[in-house]
């Protein structure tokens, strides 16, 4: 393992694109060191050409990353291994890997079922598991559970969606308060309709959030002093379409 640095060091998931990709981008542009993972290890390799290209060689260099399948704890354990191994410390946690699939719930399958609950569920929890013995002994660390607003508003076709962003809820708050003495504090946010892969197919999202709009609320906890924490924060667009 390296020795350990006063460098701050992230890690965030599903960092490829979307909402990840933005939060990866604030992070380095804001002097951290940034390990982001994706599914495929060739989104991984775009993002961090396209990122080293976006940011210029000097933040570019900032980022790593690796393929990892967020359902499997031994591939998310790894990870941060890895990450220990580079960097000697992980000071920051973006929980942002998801996956939304929509339907009935007598029509939805049970394979998609459990995609969707080990993806957006199981992950985070693997992810925190991993990351919590590396901040204790860090003495404080920041974990950010990118939740949903899905996750306090059920809808008809969400019950595989909403059931895995209600659990996100759940967990993020259990680990709050299981965490917190350690110095570590543990806040979900809660975007609402967001300009992403999910949106696909909207014919105008210009209504919608962006990516660089969570990026600013994860960047705004991070720069909250360690006696507060905003252990949810919801943010919607302002002006969405008149129903």
């Amino acid at each position: 393992m390296s020795e350990e640095s006063e460098e701050r060091v992230a890690i965030v998931t599903g960092g490829s694109r979307g909402i990840g990709r933005a939060v990866v981008e604030a992070l380095a542009v804001d002097g951290w060191r940034v390990f982001l993972c994706s599914l495929h290890q060739d989104s991984v390799g775009r993002a961090l050409s396209e990122l080293a290209t976006e940011l210029g060689a000097g933040l570019g260099s900032r980022v790593a990353g690796r393929a990892v399948d967020v359902r499997e704890q031994g591939e998310v354990d790894a990870f941060v291994e890895w990450v220990l191994g580079e960097a000697g410390r992980v000071d920051c946690l973006v929980n942002n890997a998801g996956l939304g699939r929509f339907g009935p719930v007598d029509e939805l399958s049970g394979e998609v079922w459990r995609e969707v609950l080990r993806t957006n569920l199981d992950g985070a929890f693997y992810f925190i598991h991993a990351v919590a013995p590396a901040m204790k002994r860090l003495g404080g660390g920041f974990i950010v559970n990118i939740a949903s607003l899905a996750g306090k508003n059920f809808f008809a076709g969400g019950a595989a969606y909403n059931a895995s962003k209600f659990g996100m809820m759940g967990l993020s708050d259990a680990a709050m308060l299981d965490l917190r003495h350690d110095g570590i504090r543990v806040a979900a946010v809660l975007p609402g309709s967001v300009d992403t892969d999910f949106g696909h197919g909207r014919d105008d999202a210009s209504w919608m959030l962006t990516g660089e709009d969570v990026a600013r609320v994860v960047m705004d906890l991070l720069a909250f002093p360690e006696r507060a924490l905003p252990s949810r924060v919801e943010i919607r667009p302002s002006k969405p379409p008149r129903r």
